[in-house]
């Protein structure tokens, strides 16, 4: 794992450097007013906060040709597998729960959709349940070895992806709508798609979290340049709502990722560490790739994980009961006929 994918540091705009400026119309409310917020090493664009609904976005966005080349094939990890040994044994049995939650309340055979598949870990899954499963990903290298029962279409953009409408009874959106560059046009092609009735189950990194107020530009989850956008809830149901879905439930606990980024935004406010170095280190190394950093560094942010891990824990629980996970998932249902 190249450690330069991570670390680009990111600085808090204040006083004149965070004045409001116009900007393109938000993609949630078309408002044009913003304030700029972060600005981020290395990078001409900064995240601006839109004034009307608290959309944070990358302006300007990269084009398609660097947002490509932000996924080199070691970011999605070999054969499927992102973590070293005991880090991925947990999250695949934090998987396991997952994939019950996706397919509740599917019949044998219900068309299921992941959007931004990869290698289609969550799609055989799904299929061992029953259910006929499709994926759409944009980098072919990252659908490589997917399992043969998942049927996989390489496009940029789900629209070129030429699905039929009201074809899927579910489409899975999972921590993917913050990296692409047209999350209206995305959530409207998704209702095409989708049957009346049909599920859409999202999740997003919640920049109205808790964690995210706390950690401000150290956030793990801001994860710059991939993230283009950051969704405060109130502005994701908003999105939702224009975009034709009616919002069924909204769940803010996620053991996978909620109490890791109270550890690792923690560590990101030692400057004397490497950014999301603990993220890093945990990273499945491919062949005889060498370790990331000195001993020194990796003995203080295991230790720093071992000790931080279960206070991380406990703050997940309380952002759970005050609805303020770091992270948020929303059912929503697709209202009215589709649209063609």
């Amino acid at each position: 794992m190249d450690p330069s994918l991570y670390d680009r540091g990111v600085r808090e705009l204040r006083g004149p450097d965070a004045a409001l400026v116009e900007a393109s119309p938000c993609p949630v409310c078309d408002a044009r007013r913003v304030r700029p917020r972060f600005e981020i090493e290395g990078l001409v664009g900064r995240i601006v906060v839109c004034v009307e609904c608290g959309l944070g976005r990358l302006a300007p966005l990269p084009t398609d040709a660097e947002i490509a080349a932000l996924y080199p094939s070691a970011y999605y990890g070999a054969t499927g597998q992102k973590f070293e040994g005991p880090v991925e044994a947990v999250v695949r049995l934090v998987g396991a729960r997952h994939v019950r939650f996706l397919a509740r309340g599917l019949p044998a055979g219900a068309r299921v959709l992941d959007l931004g598949c990869g290698r289609g870990v969550l799609l055989a899954a799904l299929a061992d349940r029953g259910l006929e499963v499709h994926g759409v990903e944009m980098n072919a290298d990252a659908a490589h070895g997917a399992d043969p029962r998942a049927e996989i279409r390489i496009a940029p953009r789900l629209r070129d992806a030429e699905y039929p409408a009201a074809f899927f009874d579910e489409v899975i959106v999972w921590h993917v709508l913050e990296h692409l560059r047209d999350p209206r046009g995305t959530l409207e092609e998704i209702r095409r798609i989708l049957r009346p009735g049909g599920r859409l189950v999202l999740a997003v990194p919640n920049f109205s979290s808790a964690q995210a107020r706390w950690a401000g530009a150290a956030w793990f989850h801001l994860d710059v340049p991939r993230h283009l956008y950051h969704f405060p809830v109130s502005a994701l149901r908003r999105l939702l709502g224009r975009t034709g879905y009616r919002c069924e439930s909204e769940h803010h606990f996620s053991l996978r990722q909620n109490p890791f980024g109270w550890v690792q935004s923690a560590l990101n406010r030692y400057t004397e560490l490497p950014r999301n170095g603990l993220y890093v280190l945990l990273h499945r190394r491919q062949g005889d790739e060498p370790p990331p950093y000195d001993a020194r560094t990796r003995r203080r942010l295991r230790l720093a994980y071992r000790l931080g891990l279960p206070i991380g824990i406990a703050l997940c629980g309380a952002e759970t009961i005050l609805r303020s996970g770091a992270t948020v998932h929303l059912i929503a249902r697709a209202e009215g006929p589709s649209q063609t």
